[in-house]
């Protein structure tokens, strides 16, 4: 207990909260992330702070919220990250996998960066970059699927994004880059703490599970998508000219449908939940790394994603909206002696608290800047005080073209999300309609619910003005490895 633990931090990309069974979704295979469910603590309401990658990244490695980092949309430049404080108090810190930072391979604090982005590169829209996944196939001779290999297909336009993976098993991205970091705890010889950070790049799509991970979910009970015509029909309209360009992009692969059958939903969950399963296969090599190589009870393991994905949920594709599917994600910590076990939090709480709960594992104090909270006290250290409110914000960019800026404030019950530049907006009881189906923000009897609600985010934006007040100036001095 004395020793200074080393920290696994596992980010999956796009991973919606209902893909572990431990959590009590039985339709996924997960044994592995069950098992670290039942002997660690396991947060069934983590909400991201932003529904895109970049935006929700910046705000975990900083402890900030996206309108403090300046980092709204994919693509914007970072200022720094808390890696540098671990860095400087004696971790060797490394990045194997996606971070989605920019630049993409600036250090931010890290000794070692093995970069893998994302799946899917294939437009001119975004900047050319090689990581160490297009080096594997250059190296192996084939070509890296994506949506112009995909497109080849006769089926793309009814595929939803979902292929089976051809190239050999290894190269999948998903295994590749654990493979990857299990290599790297295997080789280093380094004998102090290390802070791990394995962006595993799915289950972002392409949906794209190899055959095996695929035939064990053939014929197996799925959740159907939350799709309503009426519900669609009604959105707010920022979400229809989100809809609007999902249907005219075939953004990651995805064609997105106006009206898909049943079945190609079906059939895109299938591909999606095997993603998952394969990253599942992984996070049990990774740990049997960590065990040849000594170290399993010195390390903490912590297991999230980004964002999620609809799915189709309300007929969206992807993220970018604030409904449950996309803005809320599976969170595990896991270390035995350290962490408390079978513990089932059910307390709202932010996937950026990460950070400062990770600098103090480290026996780091955060910086008073910091807007995250530590959740250490969830895992058996001290007295909890739940969070009464979750926020997640983003600002318009070339997807999300339909408003300026966008805004969710979440509490036990209720659920607003308001758009700067619109009288529309939506709420939702979470607790009479949990599937986010009958929207409330129009309706008289609920004027002073949606009234309370914005004022608390007026509040809440004045409040993080005064707590990171010089947090810019204090980057100055910011320790530098």
């Amino acid at each position: 207990m004395a020793r200074r633990p080393n920290i696994v931090l596992v980010i999956t990309d796009q991973q919606r909260f209902d893909t572990i069974a431990a959590a009590g979704f039985g339709h996924m295979i997960t044994p592995n992330l069950d098992r670290l469910a039942r002997e660690g603590v396991m947060f069934t309401r983590m909400y991201v702070t932003s529904p895109s990658c970049a935006p929700s990244r910046a705000s975990l490695f900083t402890g900030l919220y996206p309108h403090t980092t300046g980092v709204f949309r994919n693509d914007e430049r970072w200022t720094h990250t808390w890696v540098n404080l671990l860095a400087n108090a004696g971790y060797r810190c490394v990045n194997v996998g996606k971070m989605h930072t920019h630049p993409f391979e600036e250090s931010f604090g890290f000794h070692e960066r093995h970069v893998v982005e994302n799946k899917d590169r294939a437009t001119p829209r975004l900047p050319f970059f090689m990581d160490n996944w297009d080096k594997a196939f250059w190296s192996h001779g084939l070509e890296k699927p994506s949506r112009m290999t995909y497109a080849r297909r006769p089926d793309y336009r009814e595929s939803l994004g979902a292929f089976v993976w051809e190239p050999p098993a290894h190269l999948h991205s998903d295994n590749f880059v654990p493979a990857l970091a299990a290599h790297w705890i295997d080789s280093w010889r380094g004998t102090g703490p290390f802070f791990l950070e394995i962006g595993i790049p799915g289950p972002h799509p392409p949906y794209d599970p190899t055959p095996e991970a695929l035939e064990a979910y053939k014929g197996r009970d799925l959740p159907a998508a939350i799709w309503d015509r009426e519900d669609i029909d009604g959105q707010p309209t920022a979400l229809k000219k989100l809809r609007e360009q999902h249907l005219s992009v075939d953004h990651d692969a995805v064609v997105h449908l106006d009206e898909p059958t049943p079945e190609q939903m079906r059939r895109q969950r299938e591909h999606y939940c095997a993603n998952v399963t394969m990253i599942d296969a992984q996070m049990g090599k990774l740990t049997e790394a960590l065990e040849r190589r000594g170290v399993l009870q010195d390390t903490v393991i912590l297991f999230t994603s980004d964002h999620g994905d609809c799915l189709n949920d309300h007929g969206h594709s992807q993220k970018w909206t604030m409904y449950e599917g996309s803005v809320r994600v599976p969170a595990i910590a896991w270390a035995p002696g350290r962490v408390a076990e079978g513990r089932v939090v059910e307390d709202l709480v932010s996937l950026f608290d990460l950070g400062p709960t990770i600098l103090e594992l480290a026996g780091i104090e955060p910086p008073r800047w910091m807007e995250a909270r530590s959740l250490l006290p969830y895992l058996g250290h001290g007295e909890v005080e739940p969070r009464p409110f979750v926020f997640a914000e983003h600002a318009g960019d070339r997807i999300l073209s339909g408003t300026e800026f966008m805004t969710m404030i979440r509490e036990q019950r209720w659920k607003l999300v308001h758009f700067v530049d619109s009288d529309e907006g939506q709420l939702f009881d979470m607790r009479a309609d949990p599937q986010e189906l009958r929207n409330l923000w129009n309706d008289s009897g609920h004027e002073p619910v949606r009234r309370a609600l914005v004022n608390e985010i007026l509040a809440w934006r004045i409040r993080s003005d005064l707590k990171t007040q010089g947090w810019s100036e204090a980057l100055r001095g910011f320790p530098a490895r």
